[in-house]
């Protein structure tokens, strides 16, 4: 059974992700992640992997807002640890034989 987390999105974090979702000129990313940070006001919630994803890409791109990156930091700290890509030095991957 998978454990809850005991962290949750801030005040001011859910403020912030309120405006991204009202906002018309928001792209579907971002909503996204906004929509995730709000469901987790209160702890016990974990992003979902997909949720994860999408706020890793949101804060990889040069157009997005500062409303948007508070909201995707904070879906990325509320997701399980093993999110990665897989593509690291320490990604588990096959190992070399001795």
């Amino acid at each position: 059974m998978p454990t809850k987390s005991t962290k949750s999105t801030s005040t001011t974090v859910a403020k912030k992700a309120s405006t991204v979702l009202r906002s018309s000129s928001t792209g579907k990313s971002s909503k996204t992640v906004g929509g995730s940070a709000l469901s987790q006001v209160d702890a016990g919630k974990k992003s979902s992997k997909k949720a994860a994803t999408t706020a890793s890409r949101v804060l990889q791109d040069g157009r997005t807002s500062a409303a948007t990156k508070s909201a995707a930091g904070s879906v990325l700290a509320q997701a399980s640890k093993k999110t990665g890509s897989g593509t690291g030095t320490n990604s588990g991957g096959p190992r070399k034989k001795k």
